[in-house]
């Protein structure tokens, strides 16, 4: 996939996400719908691999970057669970659910991992020359 393809991704994904979440909270999708928060932490890890990926990628290095790119949704995620602990704690007075936190975490990698994946194919397509 060359880099304007994944540009047009990473712009679609995050106008998708900024919609679905102004609509989350409009209509408490949030607190009635109990997976949504699951499919936005997904969809966020997928749009901050794709981004790290657009940042730092180099053809021929793509292979050795895996761990970085995890390690890097793997960060993104936990400072977004940093934050969500401080607004619970400090401003809404809501208690703190390390089940919610963790499986936030987990679905972020989950989403990363997925980018990853959806990305290789083309790659490795490009790299042996297959047009599948």
């Amino acid at each position: 996939m060359n880099r304007k393809k994944l540009l047009e991704h990473l712009v679609l994904l995050m106008f998708f996400i900024f919609i679905m979440n102004s609509l989350a909270l409009q209509f408490y999708w949030y607190y009635s719908i109990w997976y949504f928060d699951i499919i936005m932490h997904f969809l966020s890890g997928f749009w901050v691999s794709l981004f790290f990926i657009y940042v730092f990628y180099v053809r021929k290095q793509i292979f050795t970057r895996l761990f970085p790119i995890f390690l890097f949704v793997l960060l993104i995620g936990i400072s977004w669970e940093l934050y969500e602990f401080y607004i619970y704690q400090y401003i809404s007075q809501i208690p703190f659910d390390i089940l919610d936190t963790t499986s936030d975490i987990f679905f972020d990698l989950s989403g990363g991992l997925c980018a990853i994946l959806y990305l290789l194919v083309p790659l490795e397509n490009q790299r042996t020359g297959s047009k599948e």
